[in-house]
């Protein structure tokens, strides 16, 4: 049994295809057929069900791939070994950023981290919450930036920043004229919203949990991007509520429609997360240093009261 046997069942396991999977890891097809094929006669079992399309695993084949996730893993983590004895801050990072993040934070931080190390080539992927912490749980993110508590065995959370909600109130909205909005003033049955799978929907409805009943068939609008739900809200469709760092995108003539709330200001967390057992921490916290630099002059907020983007009402208060 050879490492690269186990990378080859893995590859098969993810992609269901042995055309796919070989192109995957760089061989050609009967190469990576006669090396599984190899591994089931030296096991005496059958890994794959081949007469089933797409390719399943068998039941003995599930667990197989557990193991083999759990060893590969474990190998690859050798040269993270000896990076970290070296001080060296290099490699391939696979990170992912969820929607509501990538399209304000990576723009504030990526050119700084690129010019402090330049060894560190990091792949970046846009994917929600749940995507996140699948790729996790199988090895194929190093790290991820998402908005939290998210409460997952195994994991570890290291706060970047607290982002406030801001609402976005047209003139033509009963809350225009306040000056500060409060949570009580919220209704779930103006709001304009992301679509399902995005977190800050999640943590507005859980801000609109706390302050009144709610039932899940109230809303009505829902849309992919915060752009959208502007245009929304300017033909008097209703209000929206923005993370803090999208507000600096705000055309010039929209910025009188942002509304701060009264304090404790509602907030969400971001944080870097990452596997316990994670091994590139010299990255990681090379990340967590230069995102923590550029975000320390963007959002200088006290007293906020972080909103769980969990399905449920959980809420801290947090001042620093």
């Amino acid at each position: 049994m050879t490492i690269t046997q186990l990378h080859y069942v893995l590859a098969v396991a993810e992609h269901k295809n042995f055309t796919k999977a070989a192109q995957k890891v760089f061989v050609t097809q009967p190469t990576l057929s006669m090396q599984i094929q190899k591994l089931e006669e030296e096991l005496d079992v059958q890994i794959f069900d081949r007469t089933k399309k797409p390719i399943q695993l068998t039941e003995t084949g599930q667990k197989i791939v557990q193991q083999a996730r759990n060893i590969v893993n474990e190998s690859d983590r050798i040269q993270d070994i000896v990076d970290q004895q070296k001080g060296y801050v290099g490699g391939i990072f696979k990170l992912g950023v969820i929607p509501t993040v990538m399209p304000t934070l990576l723009p504030m931080f990526i050119s700084d981290f690129i010019k402090k190390y330049p060894k560190v080539k990091l792949k970046i992927e846009e994917l929600n919450t749940d995507e996140i912490i699948e790729r996790l749980k199988e090895g194929h993110l190093d790290a991820a930036i998402a908005a939290t508590p998210l409460e997952l065995p195994g994991v570890k959370e290291n706060v970047l920043y607290y982002e406030p909600f801001v609402g976005y109130i047209p003139d033509s909205h009963r809350l225009f004229h306040e000056n500060k909005i409060e949570v009580n003033d919220l209704s779930i049955d103006d709001m304009l919203l992301l679509e399902d799978g995005h977190c800050f929907k999640d943590g507005i409805i859980n801000l609109c949990k706390s302050s009144r009943d709610y039932d899940d068939d109230h809303f009505q609008l829902e849309s992919g991007s915060f752009e959208t739900l502007i245009k929304l809200a300017n033909e008097g469709l209703g209000m929206t509520l923005l993370p803090y760092l999208h507000t600096r995108d705000v055309k010039e003539e929209e910025k009188k429609n942002l509304k701060m709330f009264k304090e404790p200001v509602p907030a969400r967390e971001v944080s870097l997360i990452y596997n316990r057992s994670e091994l590139k921490m010299q990255i990681i916290e090379a990340l967590r240093k230069t995102i923590a630099g550029v975000v320390k002059g963007a959002i200088t907020f006290h007293n906020v009261n972080i909103i769980s983007p969990l399905n449920k009402s959980k809420k801290e208060s947090h001042s620093d």
